[in-house]
Parts: structure tokens; sequence; C-alpha cells
């Protein structure tokens, strides 16, 4: 018996910018729908949903495990996204008291994404 994950992830104010940053950053949208957009990258999915809550979005938190961390750093970087999304930011890799080795970024809406192996 298995089972995945598939968060529904706030969008923030403007839903057609959070899918776009997405899109840059490689993530493929495999469907739409009014407000609701699955978007996949490898074996990671999850559903944007069109919503705007900053209490949410500000302590929404995503992890998405990684085979390689610093090809996604260098994957983040070169793809542009963080010069062309305001108020994004990211951290580059980093070791956690917890024990692990992540990259942590904040996407348009405010959701932090922690990226480790």
């Amino acid at each position: 018996m298995s089972a995945r994950v598939k968060p529904f992830v706030p969008s923030g104010k403007d839903f057609e910018l959070a899918k776009r940053f997405f899109k840059d950053l490689g993530f493929s949208v495999k469907w739409e729908a009014p407000g609701y957009a699955e978007l996949q990258h490898g074996s990671a999915a999850f559903i944007l949903q069109e919503i705007d809550n900053q209490i949410l979005q500000e302590n929404f938190m995503v992890f998405v495990a990684v085979d390689d961390l610093d090809a996604w750093w260098k994957h983040i970087l070169d793809s542009g996204v963080l010069e062309r999304y305001p108020g994004t930011r990211a951290k580059p890799p980093t070791e956690y008291p917890w024990g692990n080795r992540e990259v942590h970024l904040i996407d348009v809406g405010g959701v932090c994404w922690h990226f480790g192996g």
C-alpha cells in the first residue's frame, strides 16, 4: 500500500502570476480549471489554488525531496525567478538543526518551499 500527498497551495493575490512563476521554475501545468491548476516537476505535484490569505501563505510550507540539492539551487538561480518576480527570495543550501540540508524559496504568494534530500 502506498500514498502520495498533493497539497493545495495558495496562489496569493495574482493566480496567473503565481502560475507563471512555477512554470518559469520548471513545473508543467497538468490541468487547469477556474481557480485551480495542477503543477508537476518530476514526481512532485501540487494544486495551485486561487486564494489570497496572507496569514495562511506566510505560514504555509511545502517540502520537496530532490536528488541533488546543489543542482536545484543552481536551477533556481538559472531560472531567473528571483530577479523577475518581486517579493520572491531564496536561501542557499544550508544545514539545519533538524538534520536536513535545504534550500528555502519564498514564492510570489509568500509560501515557503523547502527543497532537500
